[in-house]
């Protein structure tokens, strides 16, 4: 029985720790004894969201020799589309005027923008695909969303007293360390003490749990951010159909750009398959804070999509 347990939870890992972050909100928040630790609540996990982020992508780079990494094509592509997407959804910003529908725009940059999974590689791996095409892009569009994102965001929510030279510097002092920080730590690591990164190294699956931790964290914000939102439900959905659009788009564009260069797979996921708990985070961080809802229901339909990826690969094999 315990076996059995075990075993439907390393299965099933990703939707029970939504479920335990869903689940685990509404128990913290009903229970009164514990009302006088909300607010230190919110400030531990505006720390420890970004530190597992950082850990996990940390753990993922030193999995990664720079001998692997591989350039591609459909690279400069994907990277390009993903950019483009998120410049022309600010522009769209600036026409509407609704602010609601603001937000629900908002909600597609952040899904349009938000790089590659750390868990990307594993399903690369089990789907046929090339892992060192994958990781290189990666760390491209880590670097791109570090530079972009502050670029981008201060000109939607100017800060009041603040240049807007002085918002970007705040923005990036954020964004840039932990997206690039991970990598370069990581190849300090690798330079000082190979028998450090080897060990790091057979910790496989760490990275993942580190993530699913990360994801009920995630959840449970996104889970406030709905309770507490003013924004009307009939907006709320459209911010779940708009996550639901961008993730079949960005699946569709990658793989037709993959199948141009022979590397569909690779091409699909990177695109595709997204570091939700780093949207949800940038969303509530930097956005308007429901915009955190579309990193959270992304979540779900990239992980539906894959899982059924991985059986239908089972069962033709």
């Amino acid at each position: 029985m315990f076996e059995r347990v075990i075993t439907f939870l390393k299965n099933w890992t990703l939707p029970v720790s939504m479920l335990l972050g869903a689940l685990g909100y509404f128990a913290y928040v009903s229970i009164p004894w514990f009302d006088a630790t909300h607010q230190f609540a919110s400030e531990a996990i505006a720390v420890i969201q970004p530190l597992l982020l950082f850990a996990i992508l940390f753990l993922t780079f030193c999995k990664v020799r720079p001998s692997d990494l591989r350039l591609a094509p459909w690279q400069g592509w994907l990277l390009m589309f993903q950019a483009l997407a998120f410049l022309l959804g600010a522009l769209l910003y600036y026409v509407i005027g609704n602010p609601h529908w603001r937000v629900v725009v908002e909600g597609g940059m952040l899904c349009l923008i938000c790089p590659t999974a750390t868990a990307a590689a594993v399903v690369t791996r089990k789907l046929g695909g090339n892992a060192g095409t994958l990781m290189a892009y990666t760390i491209i569009i880590n670097l791109a969303v570090a530079l972009l994102v502050p670029a981008v965001v201060p000109l939607l929510h100017p800060h009041p007293g603040q240049t807007f030279l002085a918002s970007f510097m705040t923005i990036l002092s954020r964004v840039f360390p932990l997206l690039l920080g991970p990598f370069f730590l990581s190849v300090i690591v690798r330079w000082l003490s190979p028998k450090t990164t080897e060990r790091i190294s057979q910790a496989r699956d760490l990275p993942f749990y580190l993530w699913a931790v990360g994801l009920s964290l995630a959840i449970a914000v996104t889970v406030r951010s709905i309770i507490h939102s003013h924004m009307p439900w009939g907006y709320q959905l459209a911010l779940a159909a708009v996550s639901l659009l961008t993730c079949i788009v960005q699946f569709a564009f990658g793989r037709r750009m993959g199948h141009r260069y022979g590397d569909p797979v690779s091409a699909a996921q990177s695109c595709g398959q997204k570091n939700t708990v780093f949207a949800i985070w940038m969303g509530y961080t930097f956005m308007t804070p429901v915009t955190s809802i579309a990193g959270g229901f992304y979540c779900v339909w990239h992980n539906l999509y894959n899982s059924w990826q991985i059986n239908k690969a089972k069962g033709e094999n």
